[in-house]
C-alpha cells in the first residue's frame, strides 16, 4: 500500500470500535497489518474533517462490509455512530453539508468567536450573507458578539435579503475560507496512538498479535514495549490478586483451564492451582495430563476465550484488570 492508503487505513481503524477494527485488520496481508499498525501507533491526531472524509469514502466503496445496502448517507450514518459515538450527529451533518454543497458549510465546525474575529470588519451585507447560511444557534452566537451598532444593521439585512447571485456567494465563501485556513487546520480530533493500538490488538487473534508484535519489535522495540504495557494478555492473569483470580475461576470451567494452561507459564499454572481447593487442583492436573499433546491454535483460542471472560467481568465491575493493588506494597 502507498503512504496515503496506509494513513487512510490507520484513520479508519482508529475510528472504529476495536472489535470491528480487528475484523478489518484480519483481512489485510501480514505486511499490510504491520505497516498500518506502525502508522496507527504514530498517528497521534488527525483533522476532524479528514476523519469524516475517510469514513465517508470507505462507506461509499464498501457498503456491504457495513452490513447495509447502498452507499450515501444511509451507509455512513451507522458507521459514524459506531465510530464517533456522541459526536456522530455533528459529523454526519458535516458530511451532509459537503454532499449537498451548502454554501459556507465549512463554518459549521468553526468556533463562533473565531468567526467573529474574521468577519467583524466586513460590510454588514457580507456578514448577513454569511450568517444566513449558518445554523440559527451559531448565527445568534455570532450576532451577540458583534458591536451593538453592527448587530442592528446585520439583522436588518438578513431580514430583507432576497435571492443572491450564486457567483457572489461562491466568491465570498472562497475568500473567507482562504483567510480562515489557518484556523481550520488547527481543529483536530483525537485519534490513534499506542493506547488505541493496544486496545485493537487485545481483540485480535493471538497468532496475528504475536506475529505483529515480533515484527514490530525488530523495527521499534521501544514501541512494542509501550504497546505491551497497555495490553492485557492471558499470562497477565498471573499478576492478579488472589481475590480476582478466584472470581475468574468461578466463571471458567475446569475443562477450559485444562486446555488453556497447556501453553501457560509455570507462574500462571501455580497461580491458578494455588487458588483452587486441593481436590479441584488435582482434578485439573489429571485433566491436563489426559489431554496429552494439543494444537497450539486450540490452546490460544481457549486462552482468548478466557481473556474475553476476564474482560466481561471487568466491564461488569466484578474485577479490575489493572488494579493498583497489584503493584501496591503493604507493611505491618
Amino acid at each position: 500500500m502507498s503512504t496515503p492508503e496506509i494513513r487512510k487505513a490507520a484513520i479508519l481503524l482508529m475510528s472504529l470500535p476495536p472489535e470491528q477494527a480487528g475484523d478489518l485488520m484480519a483481512k489485510l496481508k501480514p505486511k499490510q497489518v504491520e505497516a498500518v499498525t506502525i502508522e496507527m501507533a504514530k498517528l497521534g491526531s488527525v483533522p476532524g474533517d479528514e476523519q469524516v472524509e475517510t469514513i465517508q469514502a470507505f462507506a461509499a466503496a464498501n457498503p456491504h462490509d457495513l452490513g447495509i445496502e447502498g452507499g450515501g448517507l444511509n451507509a455512513i450514518k451507522p458507521l459514524l455512530e459506531k465510530a464517533l459515538g456522541k459526536n456522530a450527529g455533528s459529523a454526519l451533518e458535516n458530511v451532509r453539508h459537503s454532499i449537498e454543497a451548502i454554501p459556507f458549510s465549512f463554518l459549521q465546525k468553526v468556533d463562533s468567536q473565531n468567526l467573529i474575529t474574521f468577519i467583524v470588519d466586513e460590510h454588514p451585507q457580507t456578514i448577513a450573507l454569511v450568517l444566513s447560511h449558518l445554523t440559527p444557534a451559531q448565527a445568534a452566537s455570532v450576532i451577540s458578539g458583534l458591536p451593538p451598532e453592527r448587530q442592528l444593521s446585520v439583522v436588518h439585512r438578513i431580514a430583507t435579503m432576497g435571492q443572491t447571485n450564486p457567483e457572489i456567494i461562491k466568491e465570498v465563501e472562497e475568500g473567507l475560507s482562504k483567510r480562515m485556513s489557518s484556523v481550520m487546520s488547527q481543529q483536530f480530533e483525537n485519534a490513534g496512538g499506542v493506547a488505541s493500538v493496544a486496545e485493537i490488538l487485545n481483540v485480535t487473534d493471538r497468532s496475528t498479535e504475536r506475529a505483529l508484535l515480533e515484527n514490530l519489535g525488530e523495527e521499534d522495540p521501544d514501541l512494542v514495549e509501550e504497546i505491551r504495557r497497555l495490553m492485557f494478555v492471558f499470562e497477565d492473569i498471573s499478576k492478579f490478586p488472589d481475590k480476582e483470580v478466584q472470581t475468574v475461576l468461578k466463571n471458567v470451567e475446569t475443562s477450559q483451564w485444562a486446555l488453556a494452561l497447556k501453553g501457560a507459564s509455570e507462574d500462571l499454572k501455580e497461580k491458578i492451582l494455588g487458588n483452587m481447593s486441593q481436590r479441584a487442583a488435582e482434578m485439573l492436573k489429571e485433566e491436563m495430563d489426559y489431554l496429552g499433546p494439543v494444537r497450539l491454535s486450540a490452546v490460544e483460542q481457549m486462552q482468548q476465550q478466557i481473556v474475553d471472560v476476564v474482560r466481561k467481568l471487568e466491564d461488569a465491575g466484578e474485577i479490575q484488570i489493572h488494579s493498583d493493588e497489584q503493584d501496591e506494597q503493604f507493611v505491618q
